[in-house]
């Protein structure tokens, strides 16, 4: 007899998180190997991507590796159906371009917004058939709360972010029916590596004054959210975005 915390398990269950290979995606991608996952690392450099696999290996997990580029449909297609059947996604590439809105031209826009949004559709549309045949599926798209908060000099990353939240509304009414859910997860502020240079700066005293917690979170901090959606104890939970911030979205204060 399963006990409530086997809920939270997720032996058997294969796990592909894009963006694996730093930050927030791989300490989504630890998580979900301690909680029992056959995970699926992804990113464009290989020699990091093996590097993080020889660690989980040796920490005892099973874990491979897809090396490609979100913008190479071609190569994400070949590389996914070579890895066998999926269970969880968790979409968490995004790229930024931190420009004034007149600034961005068109094709810049809509170049990122096909990474960050548009690959997402290509990406879950190759998962769906297996998903829905098997009748369980966990669909997990990483935004940011900037997808609700607009801030000044995001405008491609803005429209993306808010773009994946409500592809997982759409994803959640369409496939809820057949065993496959849909969430959207939205982190604030993070002390990642890609921020540490924010972080020492007047701006970043900013954030972090701006948060209830009056702190950065910890890039661990992001994984319980991860491990809960792809979880069987998130059964019921569905067209969700659940937002890890500190409070920041709760708050008038600026």
């Amino acid at each position: 007899m399963s006990t409530f915390p086997d809920q939270f398990r997720l032996d058997g269950r294969t796990a592909l998180i894009t963006g694996s290979s730093r930050g927030l995606g791989w300490e989504m991608a630890q998580g979900l190997a301690q909680a029992g996952a056959r995970v699926l690392l992804h990113g464009r450099d290989r020699q990091r991507l093996a590097a993080r696999v020889a660690e989980l290996r040796h920490a005892g997990h099973a874990v491979d590796a897809l090396a490609f580029d979100m913008a190479d449909r071609p190569a994400m297609t070949a590389a996914v159906a070579a890895a066998g059947p999926i269970d969880v996604l968790i979409h968490n590439v995004g790229e930024r371009d931190r420009r004034a809105f007149l600034d961005i031209e068109p094709e810049a826009f809509a170049r990122l917004v096909d990474v960050d949004l548009v690959a997402a559709h290509a990406l879950i549309r190759q998962l769906l058939p297996g998903m829905t045949e098997r009748g369980w599926g966990r669909l997990i798209l990483v935004t940011s709360i900037a997808g609700d908060l607009a801030v000044p000099n995001a405008s491609s990353y803005v429209t993306a972010k808010g773009g994946l939240a409500a592809l997982a509304r759409a994803l959640a009414v369409e496939f809820g029916a057949r065993g496959v859910t849909a969430n959207a997860l939205s982190p604030g502020f993070f002390a990642t590596e890609t921020n540490a240079r924010m972080i020492a700066s007047p701006n970043g005293e900013k954030h972090r004054e701006r948060c209830p917690a009056k702190r950065w979170a910890d890039p661990k901090e992001i994984a319980g959210a991860a491990i809960f959606l792809a979880s069987p104890a998130a059964s019921y939970v569905n067209g969700h975005t659940l937002v890890v911030d500190g409070g920041v979205s709760a708050t008038y204060l600026s």
